[in-house]
């Protein structure tokens, strides 16, 4: 049976750098997806406007690929971490209940937790204590199923929240096809086929 403690909630988020001391989130996304991976809504995307000393302190690296995605332009107008915490939360709940807890998902999502645990606190608490970390079954298969890992959806998200967040919904989406089936899995052919399906089943959200 089909329950929302299955579901899964997936953020991504974008920062003035990786720093938990000293820099700030300036971006966050969230999707929720059954069981089985299907978007239930097509999810929320919130610009926050950081302090402005976590701004002057960008490096070059995170400057150029925030003036890349547009998304520099976008911070002057966002809102403050507290108001897109109550939003994120509220939209979490619309589709969890407040007594289920359902796992945080995304890539390397260790590093947005930490900063949801600084700047988002309660939507932290809402959230279950385990991850489900699509990077950490793409290192295993990049070891184990190596015609899996380089036959997987090319990613091209632009280093913007949402687009992140759906290209990481398809990349689990066939690592599921071509990883959790039987040894020695797919061919190369059949990694391919399968990635193409993931990029036409989920075509229409991205």
């Amino acid at each position: 049976m089909k329950k929302s403690s299955d579901r899964l909630v997936w953020i991504d988020c974008e920062m003035t750098g990786l720093d938990i001391d000293s820099d700030e989130l300036v971006e966050i996304a969230v999707v929720i997806t059954d069981y089985d991976l299907n978007i239930i809504d097509p999810g929320l995307d919130l610009i926050i406007k950081p302090n402005q000393a976590s701004l002057e302190n960008m490096n070059d690296f995170v400057r150029n690929m925030h003036e890349t995605s547009g998304l520099i332009n976008e911070i002057p107008n966002g809102i403050s971490a507290a108001e897109a915490e109550t939003l994120v939360l509220e939209y979490v709940l619309q589709f969890i209940p407040a007594e289920q807890r359902a796992p945080l998902a995304g890539n390397s999502i260790g590093t947005d937790r930490a900063f949801l645990m600084k700047f988002m606190p309660r939507l932290d608490a809402q959230l279950h204590y385990r991850n489900v970390d699509v990077s950490s079954i793409k290192e295993l298969a990049r070891r184990w199923y190596p015609r899996v890992y380089f036959n997987a959806p090319a990613k091209d998200g632009g280093h913007r929240a949402l687009a992140d967040i759906l290209e990481s919904i398809r990349e689990l989406a066939y690592y599921r096809q071509t990883v959790f089936v039987a040894d020695p899995g797919p061919s190369s052919q059949q990694a391919k086929n399968s990635a193409a399906a993931a990029v036409n089943i989920f075509a229409a959200n991205m």
